[in-house]
This record gives structure tokens, sequence and C-alpha cells, in this order.
């Protein structure tokens, strides 16, 4: 009796081989590092957008009260006034880390009553935005 000799490779090769299995791991660790970047953009962006929102409000309550009370632009108005005035419970911080600088007076048209410390990466209201404030 003679014995066929087979070459079937299903036979031979069984399991994952460690190379195999060591690319899938660097893969997945590149999309997460991939993820992780995407996420740590959106947060900012989203800190950005949430500044410029409060620097609306700040700006809206300044008018707001300048409106009740008669004041014309150069009336003394303090960001204390706005708060007990009830505008707010406490002044609105920068939700990036920055900090506000408020102004004293109650601020022309197209001018900015607060101003963020990190306007220069973006917390700050386009131009065409201050323009109508």
């Amino acid at each position: 009796m003679s014995y066929l000799k087979t070459n079937n490779k299903q036979d031979r090769q069984r399991g994952t081989t460690l190379i195999e299995l060591s690319v899938v791991i660097a893969v997945l660790l590149l999309l997460v590092g991939v993820l992780f970047i995407g996420i740590t953009a959106w947060k900012s962006g989203a800190n950005t957008a949430a500044c410029v929102v409060n620097l609306s409000s700040i700006q809206k309550a300044a008018r707001g009260y300048a409106n009740m009370n008669g004041l014309s632009p150069g009336s003394a108005e303090l960001v204390a006034t706005l708060t007990t005035a009830g505008f707010w419970t406490t002044a609105p911080g920068c939700p990036g880390g920055g900090t506000y600088t408020y102004g004293t007076t109650t601020p022309a048209q197209g001018a900015a009553y607060a101003t963020c410390s990190l306007s220069g990466s973006g917390h700050a209201p386009s131009a065409a935005n201050l323009a109508n404030w």
C-alpha cells in the first residue's frame, strides 16, 4: 500500500502568527491615537465657541443694562453692577481656561465690553460680529 503525501496549507497553519497579531495591534493603536487627537481638537473648538457665546452674553447684558437705565456710551458700568442687577449670579468665565477683562464703561457700538486673554487663539468674535455688537 502506498500513501499519498498531501500538501494542504490548512493542515500546516492552524493559528494566527505572531507577526499578524502584531500588525493588528499596531493598526488598532494607530486608530486610537488618531481618535485622541480628534477628541482634543473637538474639545478645543467647543471651548472656543463657548467662549465667544459667553462674550456675546456679556455684551448683551451690558447693552441691556445701559438701555434699561438710559446710559450712553462712555457712562460708568462695572461688571459688579451687572451681577447685582440680576444678569447672572457670578460673572462668566472662559471655559478654555482664559480670563476675561471687563470694561468699566458702557461700550459704543462695535466695541467689546469684555475680552478674553486667549483672543489670539480664536477666543474673540469675528470682525463682522463685533461690528454688530
